[in-house]
């Protein structure tokens, strides 16, 4: 066994991955202190091949030098947007077709595997800040909540954690899993 070469990954250029097949999947990031969390979700946005990200509030956004020490240049090949508050992201979404869940733990959250299961048809998350999580009042504007299932003292996982948890059980549940990669 060894490790596969770039090559043999066969990496796409920025170009080729801004024009690629993308999963009808929008990411929502509402007031992200660390611009290390939202590097890494632009990260795993384009591992996935998300169709984009509106970054809400006070979340940085690129060009900013955190992000791409994190992101390592995938901020060039995903599809971004900022926007003054999460109600205006979710608007924007919601005219385009999206249906809107808040990954959150709430009394009526529906478990992640139950989210997976279903057919992604234009779906928008909307991730919450590291310390207090989705606000009430942007959970009232969505069609929901889905929550990771978790056991353990905290109950909790850092943003940049869950949003990869997320994706790829919803991607995973959609294709197998080496159409993804090449």
């Amino acid at each position: 066994m060894r490790k596969r070469t770039i090559v043999e990954l066969g990496r796409k250029s920025v170009d080729e991955a801004i024009s690629s097949n993308k999963f009808p999947i929008l990411l929502i990031l509402e007031n992200i202190r660390s611009a290390y969390n939202v590097g890494s979700a632009f990260r795993t946005a384009d591992a996935f091949q998300v169709e984009s990200i509106f970054l809400t509030g006070y979340t940085a956004f690129p060009p900013h030098k955190e992000i791409r020490k994190t992101a390592l240049g995938a901020e060039d090949a995903v599809h971004w947007r900022h926007f003054p508050n999460a109600g205006a992201a979710i608007d924007a979404a919601r005219a385009a077709g999206y249906r809107v869940m808040a990954v959150e733990q709430t009394t009526d959250s529906i478990p992640l595997q139950q989210l997976g299961s279903e057919s992604v048809q234009k779906l928008a998350l909307v991730f919450g800040n590291e310390v207090t999580g989705v606000e009430q009042s942007t959970i009232q504007l969505t069609d929901g909540c889905v929550e990771i299932p978790q056991g353990g003292i905290k109950h909790s996982i850092n943003v940049a954690t869950a949003l990869g948890v997320v994706i790829w059980e919803l991607v995973r549940s959609q294709v197998d899993q080496k159409a993804i990669i090449r």
